[in-house]
């Protein structure tokens, strides 16, 4: 059961509410991507016991739930902590007259064309876009969409399949901003991390993003470090990328 269906006060927040019950202090924000924003840092006790209350999640039942480590659920056996989480904490406290729900919709091993309507990814076997638009419709009869974070191109990273890229997020980034109902809904991209010499194809993409898209801005990955796989950031890493999101949204939403 729903943590906020626990109360008859709460029940404006459940899965299914009626419309006249939207929340326009529930501020919603959509997570996307691949491995690294679906989160595969250590998951250790400290990180385990990671909420604030007003912080919820919407879980793979579709229920609002308290938020906590890990969020996503692509693939139970390997998702661990990632950005969502503190990207999360870090909105709350910087507007603490609102409640914050995130949208966990990121698929582990999923390229840019996986992100498009009616997709299968042959690994989950899941439509990453579909389901992604599916549970936004749903988290949106709750409350208001703030914006979305990114986090994806690992998967892109060769010559071949960087080369259009900018122009496959630039469309991904319109076909949500349609069903969100707002033109100029902040997006947020992360870097790729710096440790591999042929993330930097995506890199080069992220980077021309803000000049192409409007309201749209990139978290760096400088410094951040892997957990000894050169692919997925550290917890702690993961952890710092989710602050500098948060920045990069609060930076854009003041401007929009």
């Amino acid at each position: 059961m729903s943590v906020l269906s626990a109360k008859p006060d709460q029940n404006r927040y459940s899965s299914n509410p009626d419309p006249d019950s939207i929340d326009s202090n529930f501020h919603l924000y959509l997570l996307i991507g691949q491995s690294n924003m679906a989160g595969r840092g250590l998951l250790d006790v400290d990180y385990k016991n990671l909420s604030d209350p007003k912080v919820l999640m919407l879980n793979k039942d579709n229920e609002w739930v308290i938020a906590s480590h890990p969020l996503h659920f692509d693939k139970p056996k390997m998702a661990a902590v990632g950005p969502g989480l503190t990207f999360g904490i870090e909105m709350a406290k910087a507007n603490p007259s609102v409640k914050i729900g995130l949208i966990p919709c990121a698929v582990g091993g999923t390229a840019i064309t996986s992100w498009v309507p009616s997709a299968m990814d042959p690994v989950t076997k899941k439509h990453p876009y579909d389901d992604a638009v599916t549970r936004l419709n749903t988290a949106m009869k709750s409350g208001v969409i703030k914006g979305i974070i990114w986090h994806q191109g690992e998967a892109n990273s060769s010559p071949e399949r960087s080369s259009d890229y900018l122009d496959k997020l630039e469309s991904l980034i319109g076909r949500l901003r349609i069903v969100a109902g707002d033109e100029n809904l902040p997006f947020v991209a992360g870097e790729l991390g710096r440790y591999r010499d042929n993330y930097k194809l995506v890199n080069d993409k992220l980077q021309l993003l803000p000049g192409i898209v409007p309201n749209t801005a990139l978290a760096s990955s400088d410094g951040l470090t892997h957990k000894g796989d050169n692919t997925h950031f550290d917890a702690a890493s993961a952890t710092e990328l989710g602050k500098r999101f948060a920045a990069q949204m609060i930076h854009l939403q003041q401007n929009k």
